[in-house]
């Protein structure tokens, strides 16, 4: 079990794991979904996140339950239920986009755990390569077939994101299904083959058709929209004209510190870029 969070220590540490205690006499945290909306409170008392010494207690019946490890030394699962339940009284489903705003960044890395190992177990049911029934692989997180021994992890998808700066102004782009007036980063997966600054070269001009320098890495982030790493980069303006490709990008500008649209969450890695361009302008928003 590995611990995570000890860089910061002013949050619960928690620890992955496997498999789930036999003797729990303890309340835990239920990370409950619904496809891709979270069960929360409405109440926050102290938390929008339901601890229950049992799931049953809630009266809904899951499909499939897993195990997490611990926060701070409460047991936490996640549990798939089916596409038709109706939320218990006094709680909510609550699409995952929007539940990133209720919740605290420590809990946003939490759910967003819990909702991939969900889908991976979800989606691992049965051998991709022989069709047979998988078994749960004891002390990994893995399902096995029996058959042929094939083993399925927890799916991870690379993905980079890239701030593009020219001198004072930043390229913000607009994806079709982005909220009205919202702005963001120019984002894309990693092809197989392909480095992580290579694809940053390649959604760039593909997206919008510029050519940048001087890239540099930032950060990453864990994003579950579906399965992904983002990998985030800052670059440079190096020639031609922004030109959206009309399909992943509607509409691509320069933006001046002072003149900014609608941004993404203070939770997600685009404005960690976006606000680390805003402290070098010593600007705050």
């Amino acid at each position: 079990m590995t611990p995570i969070n000890k860089e910061n220590p002013t949050c619960p540490e928690f620890i992955v794991g496997i498999e789930p205690p036999t003797d729990r006499k303890e309340k835990a945290l239920w990370f409950v979904f619904r496809g891709r909306e979270i069960l929360l409170k409405l109440h926050k008392n102290p938390g929008v996140i339901p601890k229950l010494l049992d799931f049953g207690e809630l009266g809904l019946s899951g499909v499939r339950e897993q195990y997490l490890g611990t926060l701070d030394g409460t047991h936490c699962y996640s549990v798939e239920l089916p596409e038709d339940t109706e939320a218990p009284e006094e709680m909510k489903f609550v699409d995952l986009r929007q539940a990133y705003s209720e919740i605290s960044k420590g809990c946003f890395e939490l759910v967003n755990k819990a909702v991939q190992i969900m889908e991976w177990d979800r989606t691992n049911q049965f051998c991709s390569r022989c069709g047979t029934k998988t078994l749960q692989k004891p002390g990994e997180r893995g399902k096995e077939c029996p058959d042929c021994r094939e083993i399925f992890y927890p799916r991870i998808s690379p993905a980079v994101i890239v701030l593009i700066r020219k001198g004072h102004e930043i390229l913000l782009a607009r994806s079709p299904n982005f909220p009205q007036g919202m702005y963001s980063l120019i984002a894309g997966f990693v092809e197989p083959g392909e480095s992580a600054e290579a694809a940053v070269i390649r959604e760039i001009k593909e997206e919008v058709g510029i050519e940048v320098k001087n890239i540099s890495y930032f950060g990453t982030q864990a994003w579950p929209f579906p399965n992904s790493l983002m990998i985030g980069f800052t670059s440079e303006y190096d020639s031609g004209e922004i030109r959206p490709d009309g399909f992943e990008i509607e509409d691509a500008q320069w933006f001046s510190a002072e003149k900014l649209p609608a941004l993404p969450g203070k939770i997600s890695i685009s404005r960690k870029l976006i606000d680390h361009f805003l402290e070098e302008e010593d600007l705050d928003i």
